[in-house]
């Protein structure tokens, strides 16, 4: 266990500690409500020069690859950092014979390594965000839009109100907003989505 440690704080694995450091740190913060899971999620803004090519198309084909962009940058910092800090102290340990400058080149292989091993471990986690992705974007769209009661509902318990689309009537499962109540055949108007307790807050609505 000491000589994990030494090998941990040692000169030639720093970094990648700090790293590993910096994920914990975040997670805990996340886990006691400090901070958000998209508290620092990046995007790429392509950059489109006079011929309409744009600049950096070659930095987003490789974000894309290693699935950044499809799952939360912390996510992946998350997975990239413990096989990172991993292959430093393996390869310091059976391939270093103290040298600080070959250490520090090995940071090289060990990152490059290690992202290939994000890209596999966030492979399963690429769906469930596009998947959360898609219902946050069809909440969007519904906000605002008026809805016609199904099932009566009120500010505390659920109903279900039906939203005109394309195709057949989406369903809802509805709550009115406090102090208001709606009946079947009435219309409401929707204010917002609950995604804690998945639910529509309405409002009544008299269309003219």
């Amino acid at each position: 266990m000491n000589e994990l440690l030494q090998a941990t704080f040692s000169a030639v694995n720093i970094i990648p500690t700090a790293l590993l450091a910096f994920v914990l740190l975040y997670w805990l913060a996340v886990i006691f409500g400090l901070l958000d899971l998209d508290f620092f999620d990046v995007e790429v803004e392509p950059e489109v020069d006079a011929d309409g090519v744009s600049a950096v198309s070659w930095l987003n084909n490789v974000l894309a690859f290693f699935n950044l962009g499809k799952v939360p940058f912390m996510v992946f910092l998350t997975f990239l950092a413990l096989p990172f800090w991993a292959f430093s102290i393996l390869a310091n340990y059976y391939l270093n014979d103290g040298y600080t400058l070959l250490g520090w080149l090995y940071l090289i292989p060990s990152f490059v390594g290690a992202l290939f091993v994000a890209k596999f471990l966030t492979m399963p986690f690429v769906r469930v965000f596009s998947a959360m992705e898609k219902e946050h974007e069809s909440a969007a769209n519904i906000i605002g839009q008026i809805c016609t009661v199904t099932l009566p509902a009120n500010g505390n318990e659920l109903g279900q109100a039906a939203v005109k689309t394309t195709g057949a009537p989406l369903l809802l499962n509805v709550r009115t907003t406090q102090g208001s109540a709606v009946q079947k055949g009435e219309t409401a108007l929707v204010l917002e989505y609950n995604a804690e307790n998945k639910f529509y807050l309405i409002e009544p609505y008299q269309t003219i």
